[in-house]
């Protein structure tokens, strides 16, 4: 059973999060504030944080910092903040994923499920499906529709740190960051022509992409979606 540390100071929040994640067989602690939650993740040692900014005691941001000092646990933003600059500085102070309130409580699960499965051993993230993309790490293959793909280097390393990173929102410096080094951080329109390319040779329909989706003002995310059914007989 994965457990979450749920710290909001909204006590509505915190019973309709418990509801929902028990239902869905998760063990649920709580903490109304800051410091609350970072003794409580040092005692817990949760599979994951959902983080309200607005807490009481300290901004929610303080508490990803401090807790970033010595955890790597996942750790989602739950917040009504949702100016582009807030979210992409949270999520380059290590949040793992971002949500507004009101959110959906199912999209919240799978986010939550995701950022779980990220943390997991290396070796079991080696071999990756979403929707016609087939991607193994191991052997430096990629499959479209069960066809393999040829990809520039750029293009694979791109690849590789979407799958590394599945589900999650990606900034603009993050990626050119690592794919291209320090220096490229704000070379976005270059990210964009690679990402155009990228799409053409992986999406079904490349004006209106399934898989690598645009987070506006933000970024990129591999959307996670159910395997082709020719290539779930193909993988049995």
């Amino acid at each position: 059973m994965s457990s979450v540390l749920v710290i909001d100071d909204e006590r509505q929040i915190r019973r309709l999060l418990r509801v929902s994640l028990e239902s869905q067989g998760f063990a649920v602690h709580e903490a109304a504030n800051g410091e609350d939650g970072l003794r409580a993740l040092q005692g817990l040692k949760p599979d994951l944080v959902l983080l309200d900014l607005g807490l009481p005691d300290r901004d929610g941001a303080q508490v990803l910092a401090a807790l970033r000092q010595w955890s790597s646990v996942p750790v989602i933003i739950l917040s009504v903040r949702n100016a582009e600059e807030d979210i992409v500085a949270l999520l380059n102070a290590g949040a793992d994923d971002y949500l507004t309130k009101p959110f959906n409580t199912g999209e919240l699960i799978a986010r939550l499920r995701v950022a779980i499965r990220h943390h997991a051993p290396e070796e079991a993230r080696e071999l990756f499906a979403s929707g016609r993309l087939e991607v193994d790490l191991y052997q430096r293959q990629v499959r479209v529709a069960g066809q393999p793909l040829k990809l520039t280097p750029t293009e694979y390393a791109l690849v590789r740190l979407f799958v590394q990173h599945a589900g999650r929102i990606l900034t603009h410096a993050h990626i050119l960051r690592e794919v291209w080094g320090p220096h490229a951080e704000e070379e976005t329109n270059y990210l964009r022509v690679y990402i155009t390319g990228l799409r053409k040779k992986i999406e079904l329909r490349p004006q209106m992409p399934q898989l690598i989706v645009t987070e506006p003002g933000v970024g990129y995310r591999l959307r996670m979606l159910p395997v082709e059914p020719a290539q779930q007989a193909e993988r049995a």
